[in-house]
């Protein structure tokens, strides 16, 4: 196995904070990543087409993507124009869209959360629900945001795994308990994505990549909350950290027999 710890890129979100923009990335989500996956996270500025996505992919061992108060914008898959005062992110947009084939295409592991399951949804042809909470038989995914942190990211409904799945096997079961903190979901799922879990009303919880050489796995919950005290969390990240340690070894092999 790799002799390094392997490399984790995470895209960050593009924000106006005060006069300028910065590019950011949540602690919870680093966190995860350097002590769950036992990795080196890198931040990726989101910097749309001067981001050279096949440099990206030469360059890292795997690829988080973070959840956001930002939505995907809806011209991305052909929806309706969002209700006003929504939150967009056009530059993260661009930047990770086009990266995601590039990922998998590459057999580079890829864990995406909450606003990256959106993503990876309509990278792959997929489409959105902007509010599920108003789709007749679908119930309100949403979170209290007047509520503590706690209550906000603590256990809001049960999920069923797809039997035989990544995450069944990863669960040692067949349901967990997830939090829920997301009013967009899945309306169709994009080409070559497998379902891995579903919400008690049918909605889409998770799901992979049809025959990826490597972990592709999108989750729309928050397993980065805490992680080290949530044992599925747990051995979701570490499933993760190994896929990447596995490619920064092969990355070795490779070099040292150029």
């Amino acid at each position: 196995m790799s002799s390094r710890k392997p490399l984790i890129g995470i895209p960050a979100d593009r924000r106006l904070l005060g006069h300028h923009y910065f590019h950011c990335v949540g602690e919870k989500y680093i966190k995860a990543v350097v002590d769950g996956a036992d990795a080196i996270a890198v931040l990726i500025p989101s910097l749309g087409d001067a981001m050279d996505a096949g440099e990206l992919v030469n360059d890292f061992d795997g690829i988080l993507l973070t959840g956001s108060p930002s939505n995907v914008e809806p011209h991305r898959y052909g929806g309706p124009a969002s209700a006003e005062g929504t939150w967009h992110d056009p530059e993260r947009d661009a930047t990770t869209l086009p990266l995601i084939p590039r990922i998998i295409a590459a057999g580079m592991p890829l864990l995406a959360i909450c606003r990256g399951f959106q993503e990876m949804n309509v990278a792959f042809g997929g489409t959105l629900w902007q509010k599920l909470h108003e789709v007749a038989g679908l119930n309100n995914h949403t979170e209290d945001k007047n509520a503590q942190l706690d209550e906000q990211y603590g256990p809001a409904h049960k999920v069923a795994l797809t039997r035989g799945g990544q995450l069944a096997r990863l669960a040692g079961s067949d349901e967990l308990i997830v939090n829920s903190l997301h009013s967009q979901g899945v309306q169709t799922l994009g080409q070559g994505l497998e379902v891995e879990a579903r919400a008690p009303d049918g909605v889409i919880e998770a799901f992979g990549v049809r025959n990826a050489k490597s972990l592709a796995l999108a989750v729309q919950w928050h397993p980065e909350w805490k992680f080290a005290e949530d044992k599925f969390s747990r051995a979701l990240f570490a499933a993760f950290g190994e896929a990447a340690r596995e490619r920064a070894h092969r990355t070795q092999v490779r070099a040292k027999a150029g």
